[in-house]
């Protein structure tokens, strides 16, 4: 069995290579954020499994693929991969939805805090205050006591529970936006799930944890979101940059139709540095290190070879996000033969 990596975030992949010897399949391995369609083909068309970080397996490259069986993203979004056309194929397409649940959730809840406490604005205020010789307080933004506030949060996935989970005991009240969520489960939790129209409306803090899906979330958040959410309120992302439209971001902090962003995902990655956002004294634009940590790390690495060895195995896979739509294409060849 063929492996190909076509990119990758780490030193080294020693351990790759371990785990490939040790489970006797061929791993070839390559740097290949950027490449165009032509130069992905040439390397992954002969695969059996591809290891994708963020190269763009589009529809011309998936169709060159001559006997892929599946595609495996380091990581949780797969936006980068065209599934449609994945499936069509009749290839899996695989993701590692649990790997650094714990690590966003913090960066989540760290953002909030900051936005919150003005953080970021604090270091002025105290060159202010040296330079007077006094505390010098008149230019101190609004901020505003934590507890009591309402978070919204906008999907309830693995990372929205885990977000959930941590701001127990802060006194905060929730609300819930998510389409997909089973009432049972949502009773389970004892949160009150609403339309996303009054989150926008009701919520102090939101935060975003859907994945982009076309158009059902891209620019989710955009002019007219922002005005009806609270003048004071503060928007988090550190799901997918596509979700917020960030002109319109920028723009709705500087007319104060909100109070504060803390964003961590952009539609351009890295972004331009001509985006506006990073020089919003309103905004807390980290570079996308939500998922970042030593454990986290090591987790997705040992996650995504579990599922090579799966594929080398004949074992079912984890994590198939197009299972369904590949019973059903089963389904349709049985009956029309």
């Amino acid at each position: 069995m063929k492996v190909v990596i076509t990119d990758y975030i780490v030193a080294d992949i020693a351990y790759e290579k371990e785990q490939c010897q040790r489970m006797g399949a061929e791993l070839w391995s390559y740097e290949l954020k950027s490449a165009g369609p032509q130069e992905l083909i040439q390397v992954v068309r002969d695969a059996d499994v591809i290891v994708v970080n963020m190269a763009k397996l589009n529809e011309p490259v998936i169709l060159g693929l001559e006997r892929c069986q599946g595609i495996i993203r380091c990581g949780i979004g797969y936006d980068n991969v065209d599934v449609k056309t994945a499936t069509r194929r009749g290839i899996e397409m695989v993701n590692i939805p649990d790997y650094c649940l714990q690590e966003v959730a913090e960066q989540t809840i760290t953002l909030m805090m900051a936005c919150q406490r003005r953080l970021t604005q604090q270091p002025g205020y105290m060159e202010q205050s040296i330079q007077a010789g006094r505390w010098v307080y008149d230019s101190v933004s609004p901020i505003y006591r934590f507890s009591g506030k309402t978070v919204g949060i906008l999907g309830f996935g693995g990372i929205g529970k885990a977000v959930y989970r941590m701001l127990q005991g802060f006194g905060v009240n929730f609300l819930v936006t998510d389409p997909y969520l089973p009432e049972e489960q949502a009773k389970a939790f004892g949160i009150h799930l609403v339309p996303f129209e009054q989150l926008l409306q009701k919520s102090d803090i939101i935060t975003i944890h859907v994945p982009l899906k076309g158009e059902e979330t891209y620019h989710l958040f955009d002019t007219p979101q922002f005005e009806m959410m609270k003048p004071t309120a503060t928007l988090i992302n550190t799901s997918r940059g596509g979700i917020v439209n960030l002109e319109a971001l920028d723009n709705a902090l500087k007319k104060g139709l909100i109070a504060f962003a803390g964003i961590d995902v952009y539609e351009q990655e890295p972004p331009s540095p001509d985006l506006a956002l990073l020089k919003n004294p309103n905004a807390i634009c980290t570079p996308h290190l939500s998922w970042v940590s030593e454990e986290s790390f090591f987790s997705l690495r040992e996650k995504v070879f579990q599922n090579v060895n799966r594929f080398v195995k004949g074992q079912p896979r984890l994590h198939v996000v197009n299972a369904g739509d590949l019973s059903l294409r089963q389904a349709n060849k049985e009956d029309q033969k």
